[in-house]
């Protein structure tokens, strides 16, 4: 009697046990639900996002004016366009009929024009004597016409070694030749001048 009572017992514990792991991995099946990423905050307030309830609305067909915001969506909706928030610290704020889409992929390329202008640029040197022979001459002018063409500015140089600064107008016309052999790919940045016993033009690519 006692053997099974006791047998009765522990099949109970047993079968509380089963349920409650049954339990345990019905609640643990699945994969778990992942947490929402947090979105990056916008630019701008636009259309339904717009909280002020009066507006100054402006756009390119119409005088600025102040209106409620369900009129200035509906003025939006008339024209196919989107109400843009552009001055929230205004009273009231000012918003403008606008492509927005248009308006960032215009904005995203101003950046991008801004950022390549003030890329380094980079200046390739190169040096001639003042009585540089023809095929040397043309040799460093392909060299030159190579480095315009991919952008770079271009050093010229003529150095007068010890009594040749006597040639210094023969290092002049030696670099305007050059200026000149150059010039469909590239414009001087000033005339050639003197520093010490060198004589230099920068050239600076055409765009």
């Amino acid at each position: 009697m006692y053997f099974c009572a006791q047998f009765f017992n522990t099949k109970v514990i047993n079968q509380k046990e089963g349920e409650k792991l049954i339990a345990t991995q019905v609640t643990n099946s699945g994969p778990r639900r992942p947490l929402p990423n947090k979105k990056k905050e916008a630019a701008h307030r636009i259309n339904q996002y717009i909280t002020s309830p009066i507006v100054r609305v402006v756009g390119e067909n119409f005088e600025p004016k102040i209106v409620s915001l369900k009129e200035a969506l509906d003025m939006a909706d008339q024209y196919e366009l989107d109400l843009v928030e552009i001055s929230p610290q205004a009273n009231p704020p000012v918003c403008k009929i606008m492509d927005y889409q248009k308006f960032l992929y215009e904005q995203k390329k101003k950046q991008k024009e801004i950022k390549q202008k003030s890329a380094k640029i980079v200046i390739k040197e190169i040096r001639l004597g003042p009585q540089t022979d023809e095929h040397d001459f043309e040799f460093k002018v392909n060299h030159a016409i190579r480095f315009l063409k991919e952008g770079c500015k271009v050093k010229v140089d003529v150095f007068f070694k010890g009594r040749s600064i006597v040639y210094k107008d023969q290092g002049e016309l030696i670099l305007l030749k050059f200026a000149q052999a150059v010039e469909e790919y590239g414009k001087p940045e000033q005339m050639p001048k003197l520093e010490g016993k060198r004589m230099m033009i920068v050239i600076n690519p055409k765009k």
